[in-house]
């Protein structure tokens, strides 16, 4: 297959989407993942397939049928596990070391139920700051998938001449973003970051997905119209796309990633009409999105492409791009030309994060003065850090007004803050300080608790 011009397709999953009912879980297993991987064991298919720690586990749990397929597939080579943090968070609104470790976490649970330690990661929708690929290689991943458009949009000839811009309260500009390709697309200084692997100084590796591909191909799955056209996406303007692309391959690198989107689109709804339309549908049988899918791979395989793995393009890249000028990318933005400061923007956030942060202090306190922080022994402190973690969950953040997460959403991060206060009070009593209140106060900050929640179980939330 040397010389071929290669094809990534990365779905990537999260079962504590926004909106996704806790209920519903299973089902989404059922009707998404696994239709996915019954579909790739049946074809001569290879795919990257990315998944959180906690939907990793929930697979293992809800429906260990499909966690079957899904180790036989990787047993088989079709399909390269990507790994990300063990809850979905915004990796650039928190501190450095829980991601890190919650990083590692995401890695440990693709371990436990599949035997296999992913070397690729994701970075959950690609929220940006410098510290990003430090955290992911001090994890352990020896791959990274990046965002084109950020990097892309890090460029000022590229900024003025798409006019794009940034605002935290911003969520996408993602079908305004085919002018980046409008303004790239003979230009080859640009094009080889999409079609190459890149290298950071510190030796990790880069590949880069964009919407330029992956929003035209998310329309055709859905089956809907783009922005306000009267016809649905057709298979022939995918053939199109992907028959544009193969000049500047050959011409610039060796591989395209055009579909880095969420798993849940295949099988369901997922979020697609309250994002696009503002709509309270979620989670919709879709069933024919799967031959959707299928129809996308057999396109791209027709059209002369070599389905492949994020590791194999990497493996077998004509060149690799040294490249720090990621570090020029924008602080705080995000996937689709939005921010991930808009989702720290949010009245949901502005509740949680401080209550989050101030769980954090005390465990940082507690264990230093233990001498057993969360790091070097402390299993409460341990866990309390892992609930904090799990109460930074980004979906119980995002959407903001006139839509909303679920309420139960929210409520779930505050269950794992209570959770985590108690983990804490017991860590004091267990090491003996429980009167050094100074520290920590277990008491107050319940009160803490109950005063945010009963602020956001207040609000009205959406499709109520």
């Amino acid at each position: 297959m040397a010389g071929a011009r290669r094809i990534v397709f990365l779905p990537h999953g999260n079962i504590q989407y926004s909106q996704l009912h806790p209920s519903k879980r299973r089902w989404v297993i059922e009707n998404s993942y696994e239709p996915l991987f019954d579909l790739v064991l049946a074809h001569d298919y290879r795919i990257g397939f990315e998944a959180s720690g906690e939907t990793v586990a929930a697979i293992a749990r809800e429906c260990p049928r499909a966690l079957e397929k899904l180790k036989a597939l990787i047993g088989a080579g079709k399909v390269e596990p990507v790994a990300s943090p063990y809850t979905h968070i915004m990796l650039s609104n928190i501190d450095p070391a829980i991601g890190r470790a919650t990083l590692i976490d995401g890695r440990d649970a693709w371990e436990e139920h599949t035997g296999v330690r992913p070397d690729t990661g994701w970075n959950p929708e690609c929220g940006w700051a410098s510290y990003i690929p430090e955290i992911f290689a001090e994890a352990g991943f020896k791959t990274l998938v990046m965002d084109a458009d950020s990097f892309l949009l890090s460029f000022p000839a590229i900024r003025e001449a798409t006019g794009l811009s940034f605002d935290v309260q911003g969520h996408s500009n993602k079908n305004l973003l085919f002018r980046i390709e409008s303004f790239i697309k003979d230009k080859p200084d640009f094009l080889r970051y999409i079609t190459n692997p890149s290298r950071t100084s510190a030796g990790l590796h880069l590949i880069f997905r964009s919407d330029m591909m992956s929003n035209l191909m998310l329309w055709y799955l859905m089956g809907a119209t783009e922005e306000h056209r009267e016809q649905p996406v057709a298979l022939d303007e995918i053939r199109a796309m992907l028959a544009a692309w193969q000049p500047r391959i050959e011409q610039t690198g060796t591989f395209i990633m055009p579909y880095a989107e969420d798993a849940e689109y295949i099988g369901t709804s997922a979020y697609f009409y309250i994002k696009q339309f503002g709509e309270a549908r979620f989670f919709e049988s879709k069933p024919e999105s799967v031959e959707r899918f299928k129809q996308l791979l057999d396109t791209a395989v027709a059209a002369g492409y070599a389905l492949s793995t994020p590791s194999e393009v990497v493996a077998t890249a004509a060149q690799v791009i040294e490249n720090d000028l990621i570090y020029n990318i924008e602080n705080g933005v995000a996937w689709h030309g939005g921010t991930a400061k808009a989702w720290a923007n949010t009245t949901y956030s502005r509740l949680l994060d401080p209550v989050c942060a101030m769980i954090v202090n005390g465990i940082t306190a507690v264990g230093r003065h233990l001498g057993s922080g969360p790091g070097n022994g402390d299993e409460r402190l341990r866990a309390a850090l892992r609930k904090v973690t799990s109460a930074y969950v980004s979906d119980s953040r995002w959407p903001p007004a006139p839509t909303s997460p679920g309420r139960f959403n929210v409520e779930e991060s505050i269950a794992d803050l209570f959770a985590a206060n108690t983990l804490v009070g017991e860590a004091m009593a267990a090491g003996g300080i429980a009167a050094r209140r100074s520290l920590y106060s277990p008491a107050l900050m319940e009160t803490q608790i109950r005063h945010v929640r009963d602020e956001l179980m207040q609000m009205p939330y959406f499709g109520e």
